[in-house]
């Protein structure tokens, strides 16, 4: 066998190699790239979507969130409002209480004032007559002199 032959019959295995590799392994091998490719792009599509959605989610947990705080601050101001209201109501009420009792309290300071003189008076009256019948050195009827005594009496 010369070279010239030895180089044909390579070349035409290596053409039997060409075709039998491109007819039964490259197709598969071309498909599963092709697949892997595939998953790949899907894969980080799908990262990224998760991505998007995670961004989304935080601003929709920050707006809640932010909701959330000025609806509390809105409920604990109104809380506060309505006991404060409360403690004013209750102040305004023992007040008026206090105003009511220190007035009754003046009531009957003055009833015993009047009740007090009315007593003083007619002890000063009684006072009168037992000097006046000590100065005169007689005794004074208290029944012909009752209107002389009850005028005594009212001008104490």
């Amino acid at each position: 066998m010369s070279i010239n032959a030895t180089l044909f019959v390579q070349m035409i295995v290596f053409a039997i190699l060409v075709w039998f590799t491109m007819k039964f392994v490259w197709p598969p091998l071309a498909n599963a790239l092709d697949e892997r490719s595939q998953k790949i792009a899907h894969g980080l599509a799908a990262a990224e979507h998760a991505k998007i959605e995670l961004a989304h989610a935080h601003k929709e947990v920050e707006l809640k969130l932010a909701a959330t705080r000025s609806e509390s601050t809105a409920l604990i101001a109104d809380a506060e409002r309505r006991a404060q209201h409360l403690i004013d109501e209750a102040k305004t009420r023992a007040a008026e209480e206090a105003a009511k009792i220190v007035a009754a309290a003046r009531a009957d300071a003055e009833q015993e004032s009047i009740k007090a003189r009315e007593a003083l008076r007619a002890q000063v009256a009684v006072l009168a007559v037992k000097g006046a019948e000590q100065i005169l050195r007689k005794e004074v009827n208290a029944g012909v002199h009752a209107d002389l005594l009850a005028r005594l009496q009212t001008e104490l």
